[in-house]
């Protein structure tokens, strides 16, 4: 009978990744003779070949890449499954690792984390803020077990519960003549500088409901990483930003920045958890959920 085992997925993914024979059998600890005679009987058994030899390269055929996808998405699975095993075998609960696509909500997440941590000794957290294939590709490769979004896409086997409600604001300094607005238009920022953090703009919410329906475009866009200097850019006047109004409220007693709303009806936004549906009833997890629906009021909800 023809089987795939483990090892013949994990020799495609290396083979792949490390590019050479002799990199993915140092890593496989394998000798390179050894790991060519996995190959060529893995092929024998599967009666058609996984590589193509381009001189002294390896290239995937069209089965080769079926099976590095294979690969990519088991291999995972099977990591954490042994894992978790270890970790009941132990007696601990294990690790619930949570992955970042709101930047300005690391600091809600800080005030979840301290209480849940005492409810839940026995229980890890490790937070992820950037993605290989990006929030819900770490979803379905079992690299996290929570996203934190804003922008929940349903896909089958993932479920996206909502935390708490906000308000997109624009951020400025004091000094800023738009300071003084009651909220402000589209076209009031052609002249201005807009900091972001380094999102796609067509996933930034001051461009996709405010400036791009409204064919208006800032002077310039700068992309800073850090709420902290993001924010200090703006009370130097050095620009204006967009960011949750709790956010800016948080800041506004040590920083000399105000918030100003985007439009007459303003621009109201959810934070949601999602998880695959198989994991919702494991009960660190579900308890996470619940913790972070108790600190909703950790930002302040408009």
């Amino acid at each position: 009978m023809k089987m795939l085992e483990r090892i013949h997925l994990a020799i495609v993914l290396e083979v792949e990744k490390q590019g050479s024979l002799t990199a993915a059998a140092a890593v496989l600890c394998l000798t390179q003779s050894a790991l060519s005679h996995s190959i060529k009987k893995l092929e024998s058994q599967l009666g058609t070949p996984v590589w193509l030899r381009d001189g002294r390269k390896l290239r995937l055929t069209q089965a080769g890449r079926y099976l590095l996808g294979v690969a990519n998405r088991v291999l995972p699975q099977l990591e954490l499954a042994e894992a978790r095993m270890s970790q009941y075998a132990l007696g601990e609960r294990g690790t619930l690792r949570i992955g970042m696509e709101c930047h300005p909500c690391y600091q809600w997440l800080l005030k979840v984390v301290s209480p849940y941590l005492e409810a839940w000794p026995d229980v890890d957290v490790d937070v992820k803020q950037k993605f290989q294939f990006g929030g819900i590709g770490a979803l379905f490769d079992y690299e996290i077990d929570l996203l934190v979004t804003p922008d929940p896409i349903q896909r089958p086997g993932l479920r996206f519960e909502p935390v708490f409600d906000y308000e997109q604001v624009l951020v400025v300094s004091r000094r800023h003549p738009l300071a003084r607005e009651e909220f402000v238009q589209p076209r009031q920022l052609m002249e201005e500088t807009l900091i972001t953090y380094p999102v796609e703009i067509d996933r930034l919410d001051i461009y996709n409901q405010f400036l791009t329906p409204a064919g208006v475009l800032p002077k310039r866009h700068k992309e800073i990483e850090t709420t902290d200097i993001m924010l200090q850019m703006v009370a130097c006047n050095r620009g204006v930003g967009a960011l949750p109004r709790w956010l800016v409220e948080e800041y506004a007693g040590r920083m000399d920045v105000v918030a100003v709303r985007l439009g007459r009806a303003g621009i109201a936004k959810q934070i949601f958890l999602g998880a695959r549906t198989s994991d919702l009833e494991t009960g660190y997890l579900r308890a996470f959920i619940e913790t972070a629906r108790r600190f909703s009021s950790g930002p302040k909800t408009e």
